[in-house]
């Protein structure tokens, strides 16, 4: 139901596709689909957020690609983790936490 879908706060895709990645490596497909699987449809990464942002990561460094067959046996690039990018996804994580522990609190306060 698209009505049930939730809008990414900004940044929040790339923690997604990090934590997605650290997984196993996967092309951009698969990732948009695990996340939407995962969340159980309440969040879809449209292509034109995903790619631009996998291209981020990469240039970051957090991430790299290879070409491989996807399960459809299709040429699909792969991205995976690298080592910056697990660190980098250990330090969105405890930014992540902390925020909406903050939120929550002020949103449970009278």
């Amino acid at each position: 139901m698209a009505a049930d879908r939730i809008e990414l706060p900004q940044g929040t895709l790339d923690m997604l596709i990090l934590k997605t990645l650290a997984l196993e490596p996967q092309h951009g497909w698969a990732i948009s689909e695990r996340v939407q699987q995962i969340s159980k449809d309440a969040l879809q990464i449209q292509q034109g957020s995903l790619y631009p942002a996998l291209h981020r990561l990469q240039r970051r460094g957090w991430i790299k690609a290879h070409w491989g067959t996807s399960d459809n046996n299709r040429r699909a690039k792969y991205y995976e983790l690298t080592r910056a990018g697990r660190k980098q996804l250990a330090v969105e994580r405890t930014a992540w936490r902390k925020l909406t522990a903050a939120v929550a609190h002020i949103l449970e306060s009278a």
